[in-house]
C-alpha cells in the first residue's frame, strides 16, 4: 500500500479527466455544439451569450484546479469490480462537474470570498450567472449518460438513473441542514446528526461515484451498496480532515483566505460539536458567542480555535475519521478480488484523511 503516491496518481489521472470533460464542454461555444446538446434551433441561437454566462465561468472554475479525487474514485471502483474504465470514461463528468457546482452555489449561500485562491464565481461574473452556471453543471453531465445508453441495457440504465436522481436529492438536504446551523436553527446538534449531515452533503457524491461504477462494472445490489457505504465514508472523512486544515497552518486554509473560514461562516463543524459536548459551560457558550458573530477578527477565531484545541478536538476528530475508513474497508475487503486497482483504492481512501492539501 505505501508503494502508491496517490498525489502523483492524481496528477497523472486529471489529464484525461479534463480532457474528457473539455470533450463535452469545448472552451469555445459553437453552433455545432449547441446542436449537439441542444438540439437545431427553432429560431437562431446566441453563440456569444451561452459564451458569456455559461463556458467562460464554467471554464474559469474549472482550470483553478481541484484534486478530481471523485472521478479517480469511479475509475479505481470501476477497475476493482474487473469493469472497463476507458469504456465508461465520459461518467467521469458526473461527479466532478456535480461536485463544482455545488461549490459555485456553495459560495454563493456562504457569501465567500475566495476559491482555489482565486475570488469566487459571484464576486468574478455576479450572483445572477454564478446561480445559472452552478445549477446548470447539476444537470449537464445527464448529457454524457444519456448519450452514453447504448452502452447499457434498460434496467442497468435505470438503476444509474435512480442513483443519480436519489443522490442529488440528499445533497441539497445535506447543504439544507448545514445552512441551518451555522445560521442558528438547529437544536441538539450532536455528532450523529452531524455525520448524517456529511453523509448527504459531502459523502453523496463520493457514494454516487461508487455506485455508479459498481452498476457499470455489473455488480449485485449488496456489493453496490456496500462499496458506496465505503465511499460515504471516504466522503464523511474527507470532510473532517477540510474541517481540520481549516483551522490549522495548510495549504487549504490559505488558499480559502486564511485560517478559520469556517469559524467566520459558524459552521457547526465536528471539532465544535464535540467541544460543545465536552466543555465547560463557559467554554461552550463562549464558543457558540464566537460562532455567532460570524467575525473575520483574528483574534475571535483564535480564540474560537484554542477553546477546541483545549477539549482535543482536532485529535478526537483525526482519530474519528482513521476509525472510519478502518472499519469500512474492513467490510468490503472479501468483496474485492486481490489487484492493483484495489490496492490503489485503499491507498487512495487512507490518503485523503491524512493529505495537507
Amino acid at each position: 500500500m505505501s508503494n502508491y503516491d496517490i498525489k502523483k496518481l492524481l496528477l497523472e489521472n486529471k489529464p484525461l479527466i479534463d480532457k474528457t470533460i473539455e470533450k463535452w464542454v469545448p472552451r469555445k461555444v459553437t453552433k455545432e455544439w449547441l446542436e449537439s446538446i441542444c438540439g437545431k434551433a427553432r429560431y437562431e441561437f446566441d453563440p456569444d451569450a451561452i459564451q458569456k454566462a455559461i463556458v467562460d465561468p464554467f471554464w474559469d472554475f474549472l482550470d483553478r484546479g481541484g484534486k478530481r479525487w471523485r472521478p479517480y474514485l469511479f475509475l479505481l471502483v470501476l477497475e476493482a469490480l474487473g469493469g472497463d474504465p476507458k469504456k465508461y470514461i465520459d461518467l467521469v463528468l458526473i461527479p466532478e462537474i456535480v461536485h463544482n457546482g455545488s461549490i459555485v452555489v456553495d459560495d454563493i449561500e456562504d457569501d465567500s470570498e475566495l476559491r482555489r485562491g482565486k475570488p469566487c464565481l459571484h464576486k468574478i461574473f455576479g450572483v445572477d450567472i454564478a446561480v445559472n452556471v452552478g445549477s446548470w453543471m447539476y444537470f449537464f453531465p445527464l448529457i454524457a449518460l444519456y448519450k452514453n445508453k447504448d452502452k447499457f441495457d434498460e434496467k442497468t440504465f435505470a438503476r444509474i438513473l435512480e442513483v443519480y436522481i436519489q443522490e442529488m436529492n440528499n445533497i441539497h438536504f445535506g447543504q439544507a441542514i448545514d445552512i441551518a446551523w451555522h445560521r442558528g436553527l438547529g437544536s441538539n446538534i450532536t455528532v450523529n446528526k452531524y455525520l448524517q449531515m456529511c453523509a448527504f452533503k459531502t459523502g453523496t457524491l463520493a457514494r454516487m461515484s461508487a455506485k455508479i461504477a459498481a452498476i457499470c462494472a455489473d455488480a449485485d445490489n449488496e456489493t453496490v451498496e456496500k462499496i458506496g457505504h465505503f465511499a460515504e465514508s471516504i466522503g464523511v472523512a474527507f470532510q473532517i480532515q477540510d474541517d481540520i486544515l481549516n483551522i490549522t497552518e495548510s495549504e487549504l486554509s490559505k488558499k480559502k483566505g486564511g485560517i478559520g473560514e469556517d469559524i467566520t461562516e459558524g459552521k457547526r463543524t465536528l471539532m465544535v460539536i464535540y467541544t460543545l459536548e465536552k466543555a465547560s459551560q463557559e467554554d461552550a457558550a463562549r464558543l457558540e458567542e464566537i460562532l455567532d458573530m460570524h467575525t473575520r477578527d483574528e483574534k475571535l477565531i483564535k480564540e474560537a480555535i484554542e477553546i477546541m484545541k483545549k477539549y482535543n478536538a482536532i485529535e478526537f476528530a483525526k482519530n474519528f475519521a482513521r476509525e472510519l475508513i478502518e472499519k469500512t474497508w474492513n467490510e468490503i475487503d472479501a468483496l474485492l478480488p486481490e489487484s492493483e486497482a484495489k490496492r490503489k483504492l485503499e491507498a487512495f481512501a487512507r490518503f485523503l484523511i491524512e493529505r495537507d492539501i
